[in-house]
């Protein structure tokens, strides 16, 4: 698999005092030897003759982000208060910049991130960009924690990601069944589905159903159901199918959360089990179906009173399972 490529930010600033400029330089040299960002500065490319106007229109162009590092000649530059032939590269780069939020505000608000750096101040960002009403990234040291915001913008990857909704009850006291099947599926084996199911003479409509093809894979049936410790118990029917080719077959079903077994039975014809479990903060619930005495199984339980015979896969079913 090839590795993504790191965003290309470029930056954008005015060489107010030799000082400044080499706070810059080592700004961007954290981001790019600390982060791996793909960072263009014009210290680095001031090696050979450059019109560098057009250095400037091509690298903003194919930037992904721009940073524009504040300080008090770059706002005034920015907001016209400089002299047209003072700073013009400042001037120049600025110019580009409104031009992009004035096209397209989101997308300029999102890729043109304001940077304040140890020292500066809010008042030095342009006023195009609205320091104030907008997130700017003020930066106290070149550390992992000090850029941690910058970085989120620019991989929108946040560092307080939004944990995942619970149920909506609707304003009711009492949590609500949800049904299991229409949970999200892990995983699941070869001849699991979502179905109908006919057990014992009761039909339910919303059931897990074991139906393989052949009996010649290894391992019980099963599926993985996502939790995500959203419930408190889980509950269902489970059966031999009605209209299961050899009706006289004895299935094996298997209960484990989050690895660990918690309920086993097996069922035949006339003696489903119901099954009813405590499933309080788990994460992942795995249900498992087979039939002892066949190759597809993996338990080899005892037959209650039936012989099993061999060769023939399970038919198996898990009725309305729930979970609340």
């Amino acid at each position: 698999m090839s590795e993504r490529a790191a965003p290309r930010v470029f930056f954008s600033y005015s060489h107010d005092t030799q000082e400044h400029k080499d706070q810059v330089r080592r700004f961007a040299t954290f981001l790019r030897a600390r982060i791996g960002l793909e960072v263009v500065l014009d210290q680095w490319d001031d090696n050979h003759r450059i019109d560098w106007s057009l250095w400037a229109t091509r690298n903003i162009t194919a930037a992904d982000f721009i940073v524009a590092v504040a300080s008090p000649l770059y706002r005034a530059r920015a907001d016209g208060d400089a002299p047209p032939d003072e700073g013009r590269g400042a001037q120049y780069e600025t110019a580009l910049l409104r031009n992009k939020v004035t096209k397209d505000i989101e997308d300029g608000t999102r890729r043109i991130l304001p940077v304040v750096l140890p020292g500066g101040s809010i008042d030095d960002i342009p006023a195009f960009l609205n320091p104030y009403s907008m997130t700017r990234y003020e930066i106290e040291d070149f550390t992992d924690e000090g850029v941690a915001d910058l970085l989120a913008a620019i991989t929108g990857r946040g560092r307080y990601p939004e944990p995942p909704r619970g149920r909506w009850l609707g304003g009711s006291s009492e949590p609500q069944p949800i049904l299991a099947s229409d949970l999200p599926w892990m995983c699941a084996s070869q001849g699991v589905r979502r179905g109908a199911a006919s057990i014992d003479e009761v039909r339910y409509e919303n059931s897990i159903v074991l139906r393989p093809t052949t009996s010649a894979t290894t391992g019980p049936g099963f599926v993985e159901l996502d939790l995500g410790g959203q419930y408190q118990r889980f509950s269902t029917v489970a059966g031999v199918l009605d209209d299961a080719a050899d009706r006289f077959q004895v299935g094996h079903v298997r209960v484990l959360l989050d690895g660990k077994p918690r309920s086993e039975h097996d069922v035949a014809v006339g003696k489903p089990a119901e099954i009813d479990l405590d499933v309080t903060g788990g994460l992942k619930l795995r249900l498992e179906m087979s039939r002892p005495g066949v190759p597809s199984s993996s338990f080899g339980s005892a037959a209650i009173g039936v012989t099993p015979r061999r060769g023939r896969p399970p038919e198996l079913a898990l009725g309305d399972p729930t979970v609340v």
